[in-house]
């Protein structure tokens, strides 16, 4: 992180089958080696998978939206060095950073899973999000726990 500047975020064109950017940046996530059109198919695969499993009149990005909703930390602890120890001070993650967490978690949790192939993997995890389960939610639910655990040194937030 530059202490010069602020960094310039760029726009963000939506995807053109959801007109929606959360699925460009779930696409960013799961591009490996710039193959853009395969990340594409697997995203659009494991929407359609997750909306045939979880039943509801809601629309897939309705669904979606629910299921990172469960994924998204409130907090999260940072290391701060204070007087020659460091501490894990818990601090509320800004909105943007939730997000990225919960795609980056959603993804991490995915790839471990042991379904055919990864849209089917991904489909699987969001289904489990929606539960509030799979390994995405237990990520969350770790961080938090932590944060929890060292509260004492939150007046070390700055």
């Amino acid at each position: 992180m530059s202490r010069r500047r602020k960094s310039i975020h760029r726009s963000i064109l939506p995807d053109p089958r959801f007109n929606s950017t959360l699925i460009t940046e779930l696409v960013g996530v799961v591009l490996k080696e710039g193959k853009k059109t395969i990340a594409e198919r697997i995203v659009y695969t494991a929407l359609e998978e997750m909306n045939k499993k979880i039943s509801g009149s809601e629309s897939i990005m309705d669904k979606f939206h629910l299921c990172l909703e469960n994924i998204k930390p409130h907090v999260e602890v940072k290391t701060r060095r204070v007087g020659g120890a460091n501490y894990q001070v818990p601090i509320e993650v800004a909105p943007d950073r939730a997000k990225a967490l919960a795609l980056r978690w959603l993804l991490m949790a995915a790839r471990k899973r042991n379904e055919q192939n990864m849209a089917l993997r991904l489909a699987a995890e969001l289904v489990a999000a929606k539960n509030n389960e799979g390994g995405a939610v237990r990520k969350k639910i770790d961080t938090h726990k932590m944060a929890e655990a060292n509260k004492a040194f939150a007046h070390f937030r700055w």
